[in-house]
């Protein structure tokens, strides 16, 4: 990476704005967090800073408050279990800037780690208007010297806490998460055409139609899957029954394969089977790729396409994985998933899977450990591989 670190910057005795990405799934009921593998995928930049005598004040975003103080949003969860992590306290600021952070930081010793409210309570985060953001991002960073970002899942928006406070603050440097996912996808980007393989699954193409268009110039293979699938299938002039389907994603579809035809037909590898359900009756049915009957809807990949992506993946030398092969979350439409999933463990070639769906199923199968680097990042790691940079990380300052 051409960005400095942590490790790069005196750190001692310094206050460090880091933005962490503790976006973290709770519980609806009662609050708790259920996940904790973003506050996990911290702890190596936040234990370097506390160890090198750095006051470390954390600041984050969690959920779509939409500039609203959101009592159900807050950060302060996560608190006790970073404090469980670092075995140590973790006083928890109900604001993220103004004079309740200032004290907090004043009263700060080398080594002290607080955490902030979540950034998105205001309106200044995600402000598209320039200044109403950067003024918001000049309060943030006004308490500390120097900034570090860690939150690679949040590096490809221009928010105040990840890309405003840049301007207000150095050095601005990377924490060691940010640096190994961008490591990671640039040694796939750097990586030869032949034996380069990239499987996107989910349910809109209009989403990842950028990135599409970008992999196909790069990859040997594009597997698709999920309900992305049933785009291209409209498109081709098949009837697709009940499937999961929005028009811009089969506009999307449509002028993809009109201006990129030969590498479509040369890369782009569509499904030959799906497993489809009758909505009526809860009939599951194996149809060969084509027209979806009328009540039909589609759910997943079938068996003979799980067979055939799973010997395609197996054979790479260089693979990526995002978005689910199916509607993962009700079996038994998680087999193509799981199969994907299952052949990503096998693979002896260098293997990268971005995207909840995805590390989910990973996870599920006790794959983890196989896979030479999981993304936090599942939109972040997207545009990673479509544009080269992020904002984020683009902000920071180079070696």
């Amino acid at each position: 990476m051409d960005r400095k670190t942590v490790a790069d910057v005196d750190i001692a005795g310094k206050v460090v704005l880091t933005r962490v990405d503790f976006n973290v799934p709770l519980d609806k009921a009662t609050g708790a967090i259920t996940d904790d593998t973003r506050i996990v995928a911290a702890l190596a930049t936040i234990n370097y800073l506390r160890e090198g005598g750095a006051k470390v004040v954390l600041c984050s975003h969690l959920g779509r408050p939409k500039g609203t103080r959101n009592t159900k949003q807050s950060l302060a969860p996560c608190t006790e279990v970073l404090g469980a992590k670092l075995r140590r306290p973790v006083p928890f600021v109900a604001d993220c800037l103004g004079p309740a952070v200032a004290e907090a930081v004043a009263g700060m010793l080398p080594g002290d780690v607080i955490l902030l409210e979540n950034t998105r309570f205001y309106p200044g985060e995600e402000s598209k208007e320039e200044a109403t953001m950067l003024a918001f991002a000049e309060q943030l960073a006004a308490p500390a010297d120097m900034f570090c970002n860690d939150a690679f899942g949040s590096s490809h928006r221009q928010h105040a806490s990840v890309y405003g406070v840049t301007k207000f603050l150095s050095p601005c440097v990377a924490g060691f998460l940010v640096e190994k996912e961008v490591t990671a996808l640039t040694r796939l980007l750097s990586a030869p055409e032949a034996g380069l393989v990239a499987v996107l699954g989910g349910a809109k193409v209009a989403d990842k139609i950028g990135t599409i268009k970008s992999l196909l110039q790069k990859v040997e293979t594009l597997l698709i899957g999920g309900a992305m699938a049933w785009a291209f299938l409209k498109a081709q002039g098949h009837e697709i029954g009940l499937s999961l389907y929005d028009e811009k994603s089969g506009t999307a579809a449509e002028e993809l394969m009109a201006s990129m035809g030969e590498l479509v037909a040369r890369k782009l590898r569509l499904p030959v089977d799906m497993i489809n359900k009758q909505m009526e009756t809860g009939e599951i049915r194996v149809h060969p790729w084509g027209d979806i009957p009328e009540g039909w809807s589609g759910k997943d990949i079938g068996p003979e396409t799980a067979r055939q992506y799973t010997e395609i993946i197996l054979k790479a030398e260089n693979v990526f994985w995002n978005g689910p092969m199916g509607k993962f979350e009700e079996k038994p439409f998680d087999e193509g998933t799981l199969a994907v999933a299952k052949a990503m463990g096998g693979c002896p070639g260098y293997n990268v899977v971005g995207g909840g769906d995805s590390v989910a199923a990973i996870t599920q199968m006790g794959l983890a450990d196989k896979i030479d680097h999981v993304s936090t990042g599942g939109g972040a790691s997207l545009e990673f591989l479509e544009f080269g940079n992020l904002p984020g990380v683009e902000a920071l300052d180079k070696k």
